[in-house]
């Protein structure tokens, strides 16, 4: 019998969600994804000093203030792993935009072009890479004008269903609902710690969310992410795509058990009508979210965070 993994990869596009090449050349991924708090991770791996050393060496060299500098370097580090990523990868990378910037739409483009300049430099098309932002509305504002020139988009930190619905409406090619997150707030909000895979917030989420964009008709793709335990992963076995930690990943590998497809284009079940409206809309139902709105403010003040700590250590290195 295959591995969970090897039978997920027959139903579903399987992304790793790191930053270390080992990870991605030992489980043979799809796509990768990174984020701020996985390359600080991997920036102080040993393994990838040199390539920290050559970021910082190609930004001595050009006439920048300490604060340009420190901007640029952060850019080509993202850059620089994300072509060490697509050389051992059939697909794409997604690096993210800095998360002080999620909720300006002029910035956040700003930089998805800069950031698409250097991987072009470097020789790489922009359709092998996702620009990543915060599904705010400025994120998914920018995402809009960015697809329009023909730069495909991640939409992340994206946890309940008008989030979802706006990101499609602007053409997002990738939303990354969070699955994880999204039970740890259940549980530490409404005293039930147990859930059965089936009954999961987050796995419930995202299957809604799927079953939604396959009865509309939507090409954005769905990617599960935000993993606790592979109970989670399962039951969104045929889902367009989940990127998932190396350690799960290596929890899948070891275990043969027969994996059944539970996400089918095919066989969406209908869901409630849902129309979204216009910014107000958006922003009264995300606020009237707590789960969504906590955890989307929480998770860019940590992307922030993991980002001025990888500043830091640059600028001591």
């Amino acid at each position: 019998m295959q591995s969970q993994l090897d039978q997920l990869k027959q139903m579903t596009t399987v992304v790793a969600d790191t930053g270390d090449f080992e990870t991605i050349a030992q489980y043979q991924p799809e796509d990768a994804t990174t984020n701020p708090s996985l390359l600080l991770k991997a920036a102080q791996m040993d393994a990838y000093r040199s390539l920290v050393s050559d970021v910082l060496a190609e930004v001595a060299a050009l006439s920048l203030s300490s604060d340009e500098q420190c901007a640029r370097a952060m850019d080509l580090l993202g850059v620089r792993f994300g072509e060490k990523i697509l050389a051992l990868i059939p697909g794409r990378v997604s690096t993210e935009v800095d998360a002080r910037l999620s909720f300006d739409k002029a910035a956040s483009i700003a930089k998805a072009r800069e950031l698409i300049a250097h991987y072009e430099t470097a020789g790489i098309e922009r359709g092998r890479i996702l620009i990543k932002m915060a599904s705010t509305w400025e994120g998914i504002c920018a995402a809009r004008e960015l697809e329009r020139e023909g730069i495909n988009c991640n939409l992340t930190l994206l946890f309940n269903f008008a989030q979802a619905a706006a990101a499609a409406d602007a053409g997002a090619f990738l939303i990354s609902p969070f699955v994880g997150r999204i039970l740890d707030w259940y549980r530490a909000n409404t005293g039930k710690t147990d859930y059965t895979c089936a009954e999961d917030p987050g796995v419930k989420s995202v299957t809604s969310i799927y079953n939604y964009y396959k009865q509309r008709g939507y090409q954005t793709i769905v990617m599960g992410a935000s993993f606790r335990n592979t109970g989670q992963i399962t039951e969104l076995a045929g889902c367009d795509r989940l990127t998932i930690s190396p350690q799960l990943l290596g929890d899948l590998a070891a275990n043969h058990t027969p994996l059944t497809r539970k996400l089918d284009p095919k066989l969406a079940s209908r869901t409630v009508a849902f129309e979204l409206g216009g910014e107000s809309q958006f922003r009264y139902r995300l606020n009237d979210d707590a789960m969504a709105s906590e955890k989307l403010a929480q998770g860019i003040r940590s992307f922030v965070a993991d980002q001025v700590k990888l500043e830091a250590w640059l600028r001591e290195f």
